[in-house]
């Protein structure tokens, strides 16, 4: 990117009239006033239309500093297309120069849902976990989620505050920081990279705002292990290095532990970093899978059972009121759509929630359907009186008519056979919402699960027509999906 004032630079100037000598480069005073501004409007009446024929539209919102110090909100708005596409708008970021209090960010949203044309829509807000986030969602009269990488980064966060986790790292990070430091260590670290057949990795420090990069520094230190063993034993490193800082056996075990007892929140945090599908509906397995996993076992040493237990005791107070929603999401998964993560009775009571859910559909469509059926028979009966005179009437009343044939009031094929076949009336009779819905989950339930690595969006483009009901509760429901932007910085893509 350059700055607006390359446009008056007489060497671009010069560049741009030896490429195409026609060409007039437009002044910056033209691109501030006119081109910039036109191509938002532009930009902004598409972001409308897309925009316009969501059913529901999932907000995220985070606010960040720049280098300078100035504070900024933005909000970023997610609807799925009816060709089951993720689609993602920034729709503003604004200055704040305000306090952020939840009453201050409230006003925001609201203005910027009004700006958008969103008040009418189902509007679901993914924020992080702080209070006054929680607070603005409230007044602003939104669902709630709390982004679940986050939630993840706090807990991990936790467990790395255990005093020996801290002084672990602290011991890494002298080793990382002397080898960073010194160019004679560095090159023999190279050297014995190659010589132990190692990956040239070079050693990792971590960022303490970045609970993974903790992990990764860990994880880095075991893979190079022997080779800094030995760049640290050598001749060359000891003759210049007066001091020299190694870890003992004990601290090497005590990484392995960490490691291997982090690694389901690190995996966990990789998948919350997708950026091409929706990610609410994997929040209810993941959740009870960490949760599950950071179970005491007889055979945990007192470090890996510290590092559980801090876990535990912070993924186990979040999701608590967002629960049913959770698991109403999983459900329309076909990944997860068997629920193995729950017991046969909530299993059950989330299918209920879910029949129960279809109905209200299909009644809303039934309703609408009657409606514009109304609507339309009197806008031909409308047509019709305007179309025919009243004296023109008058006289076809006048006309005598014929007799009206009279219908036959008796069949004897129905008078021989109908008390014996009196039963195919019956199958052909109109089913009540909840028999529809009932029959549309049975056969949604019957389906073989889809694969953990397939895109339920797909499938649901694929499979839209055999259930036209419950895939509408699915787009709402996948809606609720996308972390908040923050996260991007704690949860790389890779």
């Amino acid at each position: 990117m350059r700055p607006l004032s390359v446009v008056e630079n007489k060497g671009f100037r010069n560049m741009i009239k030896t490429l195409e000598p026609r060409y007039t480069v437009p002044s910056r005073q033209h691109i501030t006033d006119i081109a910039l501004p036109k191509l938002y409007q532009e930009v902004k009446a598409t972001v409308l239309d897309s925009l316009s024929s969501a059913e529901t539209v999932a907000l995220t919102c985070d606010a960040w500093t720049s280098r300078a110090t100035e504070s900024y909100v933005t909000v970023t708005a997610h609807h799925i297309t009816d060709q089951w596409n993720l689609q993602s708008h920034v729709l503003q970021t604004r200055a704040m120069h305000d306090s952020h209090t939840g009453e201050h960010i409230a006003a925001l949203l609201t203005d910027a849902v009004a700006e958008w044309g969103l008040n009418t829509k189902d509007l679901v807000v993914v924020t992080d976990n702080a209070p006054n986030m929680a607070l603005a969602a409230r007044l602003a009269g939104m669902t709630h989620i709390q982004c679940f990488a986050h939630s993840l980064n706090l807990a991990s966060q936790k467990a790395l505050k255990i005093q020996s986790v801290v002084r672990l790292l602290g011991r890494i990070r002298r080793v990382t920081a002397f080898f960073r430091r010194s160019t004679t260590a560095s090159n023999q670290l190279k050297q014995k990279q190659c010589l132990l057949q190692l990956p040239a990795h070079r050693l990792i420090t971590d960022i303490i705002t970045r609970w993974n990069s903790s992990y990764d520094m860990i994880e880095r230190f075991l893979e190079q292990q022997p080779a800094i063993c030995a760049a640290l034993l050598s001749a060359e490193v000891r003759k210049s290095e007066k001091e020299i800082f190694t870890l003992s056996e004990s601290d090497i075990t005590c990484a392995e532990e960490v490691v291997r007892a982090l690694k389901p929140m690190k995996d966990a945090t990789l998948v919350m970093s997708e950026e091409s599908m929706p990610t609410l509906s994997i929040i209810a397995p993941l959740h009870a899978k960490l949760v599950m996993g950071a179970q005491e076992s007889v055979d945990d040493t007192p470090t890996v059972r510290d590092i559980k237990t801090a876990i535990a005791e912070d993924l186990g107070k979040r999701y608590v009121n967002e629960r049913e929603t959770l698991w109403m999401t999983s459900t329309v998964d076909p990944r997860f759509k068997d629920l193995p993560f729950l017991s046969e009775a909530e299993t059950s009571e989330t299918y209920s929630r879910l029949l129960d859910t279809v109905v209200t559909v299909i009644k809303k469509e039934k309703n609408q359907q009657e409606n514009k059926e109304t609507d339309k028979q009197v806008e031909e009966e409308n047509a019709t009186e305007e179309a025919h005179h009243p004296h023109i009437k008058d006289s076809f009343d006048s006309i005598p008519r014929p007799p009206l044939k009279r219908q036959r009031t008796s069949c004897a094929l129905v008078d021989l056979l109908g008390a014996t076949f009196a039963s195919t009336s019956d199958n052909t009779a109109p089913k009540s919402e909840h028999d529809v819905a009932a029959a549309e989950i049975k056969r949604y339930r019957d389906e073989t699960p889809l694969p953990l690595t397939g895109n339920p969006l797909s499938w649901w483009k694929d499979h839209e027509q055999e259930y036209p009901h419950l895939s509408k509760v699915a787009r709402k429901s996948f809606l609720l999906c996308r972390r908040h932007s923050k996260c991007t910085e704690k949860c790389p893509e890779s």
